[in-house]
């Protein structure tokens, strides 16, 4: 199996990030982490891709030509693929005109609801009775590309907004994989 070169661009914890690494060390697993880019100098994911010897971007995104030096990197390590695993940026048309590729992303909500931030303490002030999460294609939209993946769970009255993320958490290590393995069967 040819695995496509990805990046997984970060912003916090990177417990996606570790997740896609354990899966990525599958044989049949149809990613290889080449690059990861993060946007918060004190994100803790930056230790994990630096235990996993792959090679970071830390960028600066109130630069002016950032994008231009995070598309430099993606060329240089030739990347096909990218993953956006709680980057708290939106990426640019700009951007997505010039990689040209497949760019997804996770939400902790079950969009078309919740779009944005603070999903937890939305979903929870709507007497919401279910929620989960959404892997879909990035497009120039917020939250608004073609959904891949959808995970849900029911929403017990003694839920809190901590219990709710960690909850969707868990099923995000699920459906971050299942999508990925889901666009490559379709190449």
């Amino acid at each position: 199996m040819v695995k496509r070169n990805t990046c997984v661009f970060i912003s916090g914890k990177g417990t996606n990030l570790k997740n896609l690494i354990l899966k990525s060390r599958d044989y049949n697993f149809p990613i290889n982490i080449k690059l990861v880019v993060c946007n918060n100098k004190k994100a803790e994911g930056i230790k994990l891709a630096k235990i996993n010897s792959i090679p970071l971007l830390l960028v600066n995104t109130n630069k002016r030509n950032f994008e231009n030096l995070i598309i430099k990197f993606l060329k240089k390590y030739k990347i096909s693929f990218i993953c956006l695993a709680g980057y708290m940026k939106i990426i640019s048309k700009n951007f997505l005109k010039n990689f040209r590729k497949d760019i997804i992303n996770i939400h902790p909500s079950l969009l078309p609801k919740f779009k944005g931030l603070n999903t937890f303490k939305r979903v929870l002030k709507n007497n919401e009775k279910k929620t989960g999460c959404t892997v879909h294609f990035v497009n120039e939209k917020l939250d608004g590309g073609k959904i891949i993946v959808r995970k849900s769970f029911s929403i017990n009255k003694k839920d809190t907004e901590l219990l709710i993320k960690n909850k969707t958490q868990k099923l995000e290590y699920i459906a971050f994989p299942e999508a990925i393995v889901k666009i490559f069967r379709n190449y």
